[in-house]
């Protein structure tokens, strides 16, 4: 039997804390995570950094389940970190969960 890694999950803090159609920052295993909250409040948590140029997606415009890079307007899906057609990329996505109004982050994938 092969041992299966365990997960890590670390607490974020409230989930209201992140405004919606916003993100938060935080900064974690030298890489900077970006968690955005929706109007519909479903969270997506990003690598905070735009597959075309580095971009700060945390900065973009927030828009259904997507999110516009502010550097030069690439659409990035939250729930997969794909870029939208015609533009090709992906900003990687982690496992974030929500549960008695925390947020919780899997850092065993960072």
């Amino acid at each position: 039997m092969v041992a299966m890694p365990q997960e890590t999950w670390i607490d974020l803090g409230a989930a209201n804390d992140i405004p919606r159609l916003r993100a938060k920052t935080f900064r974690l295993g030298g890489e900077t995570i970006a968690v955005f909250r929706t109007s519909s409040d479903e969270y997506f948590a990003l690598l905070d950094r735009c597959p075309h140029k580095g971009g700060p997606l945390s900065e973009g415009i927030v828009s259904g389940r997507s999110v516009a890079c502010p550097l030069h307007g690439w659409v990035i899906a939250l729930d997969s970190g794909n870029a939208v057609a015609p533009d090709e990329g992906c900003a990687p996505t982690l496992p974030l969960r929500v549960g008695g109004g925390r947020i919780e982050l899997c850092v065993s994938k960072i």
